[in-house]
């Protein structure tokens, strides 16, 4: 298991709870709340879901100056509130600064999203200028 080396000061309660890190590979589990409903019916916005894909995808590649560059997704399914959204994300591949990362959110067996992004590993902070 490998400890975690970026996004350090995020609140969990907004992209969720990193899960067990490997090299190149990370979970992160985020619940639903009433806060994240778009209506009264309690229809989570996607930007939670996205939220979530993004933190694994940053998680997978685990270092202190990764940022996201772009990303390719996909919303398959609806997330409601009160479910639990678990997101896992895997390094498919590295060239130079460039990492692209695989991201599947899945509520239980239901896949609510999957995606490909684009992660850059800068040689300092992205606000050093």
């Amino acid at each position: 298991m490998e400890p975690q080396r970026t996004h350090l000061a995020i609140d969990p309660t907004l992209v969720g709870v990193p899960g067990p890190l490997a090299a190149g590979r990370a979970e992160a589990t985020l619940t639903a709340t009433a806060t994240m409903a778009a209506d009264d019916r309690g229809l989570v916005h996607g930007g939670f879901t996205f939220g979530l894909a993004d933190y694994a995808a940053m998680l997978a590649v685990n270092d202190p100056n990764v940022v996201l560059g772009g990303a390719s997704t996909r919303f398959l399914a609806p997330v409601t509130v009160g479910e639990v959204m678990v997101a896992r994300a895997e390094v498919r591949e590295e060239k130079g600064k460039k990492r692209v990362v695989a991201v599947t959110v899945s509520v239980g067996e239901r896949v609510v999203l999957e995606g490909e992004l684009t992660c850059f590993v800068l040689a300092g902070h992205v606000l050093d200028g």
